[in-house]
């Protein structure tokens, strides 16, 4: 038996033991790392995530009764039962408000869904900036989707899911974390445009070129739903406003120096940051075309110095852990997800995997940090049924 298929089978046994019945079926959707393009997507702009092993795994069965009954292994062992006619932003707290607010979304678009009970086990971290809720939210919606018939499109349960975060979770995320938790492909980086939401598989082969993606996570837990993530959206749409342009995707990287010599002091380092980082979404997809992923080395740090520098989304951990992994041979490291935290991704020679993350350890160490937890990053699939 696989790992997949094992996990299916634990997650459908815990299913009939918690709710007293077998499940219709079991889904799976993953976390994410963004390679490169970050704060890009709420700007309609471009980025290159790629799904990782790690998965929430859900198991549900439709119900008649209306009622939406959530059980998660990493809870405190209650059942969270709420009412699907009742559902209203504000009206759930804690994880449960990421699949509620999925239930919710679906309803809000007029789509005829009723209750479920749902199990889910999910081994993506929390906290870490590898969209953790994003997985969650994304596996409820296709489980969802075949459980009632609906027939969504692959960017169209992105959207319910980013509709879910923003409206009734409180996140103002863009739509690039929900994307490649339902849209990326085994082996491939997913080259993403947040405007259509149209969507290029980039091959992504690490091992053929002796390469890892190691994940560092400081252990400094992110919450993007306490306003600092807001005001930085909102700065981005100002600017756009002043520059007469729908959204900062569409000022291109020549006309950056005019563009910043017009703009209040505050406004121009975000313009900055993210013109540049969607010029380098573009560079990172033709080194992988070229088959040169070695090339992306570089092209991360500079993002994490335009994450530090002009957004200032970093933090000491990231930026430390950034430094200590370069300095010990990685190619290129940068800070991955909305920022204030989480986890920095190293590029590294395969031989060199072990000595950078003792020496991020190490670093950590000196500087009165806790250890960062050490992951592997492996293109994987997105969103599936698994039984």
């Amino acid at each position: 038996m696989t790992g997949a298929a094992a996990e299916a089978a634990t997650v459908r046994r815990e299913f009939a033991r918690i709710h007293g019945r077998s499940p219709d079926g079991v889904w799976a959707a993953p976390g994410r790392v963004n390679l490169i393009g970050e704060h890009t997507d709420y700007n309609d702009g471009f980025a290159l995530p790629m799904a990782l092993p790690q998965t929430t795994v859900l198991a549900a069965r439709r119900r008649a009764d209306g009622l939406l009954r959530l059980h998660s292994a990493q809870g405190d062992g209650a059942i969270t039962e709420l009412a699907v006619a009742d559902l209203v932003p504000g009206a759930v707290a804690g994880w449960a408000r990421y699949p509620a607010g999925v239930v919710w979304a679906l309803r809000d678009r007029g789509l005829p869904v009723g209750g479920a009970d749902v199990h889910l086990d999910s081994t993506v971290p929390t906290g870490a900036g590898l969209s953790s809720s994003a997985a969650l939210e994304c596996a409820l919606a296709v489980a969802y989707d075949e459980l009632y018939g609906l027939r969504l499109s692959r960017p169209e349960l992105a959207r319910v899911a980013q509709y879910a975060e923003n409206a009734f979770a409180g996140v103002p995320c863009g739509v690039m974390d929900q994307m490649a938790s339902v849209c990326c492909a085994e082996g491939a980086a997913l080259h993403l445009d947040s405007r259509t939401l149209e969507v290029r598989q980039v091959p992504f082969d690490l091992t053929g070129h002796g390469l890892r993606l190691l994940v560092l996570d400081t252990g400094v837990a992110h919450d993007l739903a306490d306003g600092a993530y807001a005001a930085l959206r909102g700065g981005c749409e100002r600017a756009a406003a002043l520059l007469g342009l729908a959204a900062l995707r569409d000022l291109a990287e020549a006309e950056l120096p005019g563009a910043l010599a017009g703009l209040p002091d505050g406004l121009a380092p975000l313009v900055r940051h993210v013109v540049t980082e969607n010029a380098r979404v573009g560079r990172a997809v033709a080194a992988l075309a070229a088959g040169e992923p070695e090339a992306l080395g570089p092209l991360l740090t500079a993002g994490h110095a335009s994450l530090r520098d002009d957004y200032r989304v970093s933090c000491p951990e990231t930026d430390l852990a950034v430094a200590a992994a370069v300095a010990a041979g990685a190619l290129g490291a940068r800070m991955t997800g909305g920022g204030f935290g989480g986890s920095v991704i190293a590029l590294v020679p395969a031989a060199a995997a072990g000595s950078v993350a003792r020496a991020v350890t190490d670093a950590f160490a000196a500087a009165g940090f806790a250890a960062p937890a050490v992951l592997e990053a492996v293109p994987s699939p997105g969103a599936r049924r698994l039984g």
